[in-house]
């Protein structure tokens, strides 16, 4: 998969330095799959919802952040569409992200 843009996540993991081992590993594990659909990823991520409109939620570090992306799955593209705490995320519409 081709990931923009991962300076999202190096930008985020220095602002929170304990979600970087994490957040590179989700990184990585993503850019070498090819997911065909919500399936494909739940054999990488369990914990991976679909909220609509082409975007997925990862829970991060054992849930203590999450990763919103939205995936084209025919082109194999992955948008970074937000990272944050369960509380930031709390105060997010995930429709206009």
């Amino acid at each position: 998969m081709r990931i923009i843009a991962h300076r999202t996540i190096v930008e985020y993991s220095e602002q929170q330095p304990l979600a970087k081992t994490a957040l590179e590993c989700w990184y990585k594990t993503a850019k070498a799959a090819q997911w065909k659909s919500i399936q494909d990823i739940k054999q990488a991520f369990n914990s991976v919802d679909y909220v609509g409109n082409k975007r997925y939620v990862f829970n991060i570090k054992g849930n203590d952040y999450r990763l919103i992306v939205k995936i084209l799955f025919v082109q194999q593209i992955i948008y970074i569409r937000f990272i944050g705490t369960h509380t930031e995320y709390n105060k997010i519409d995930c429709s206009t992200i």
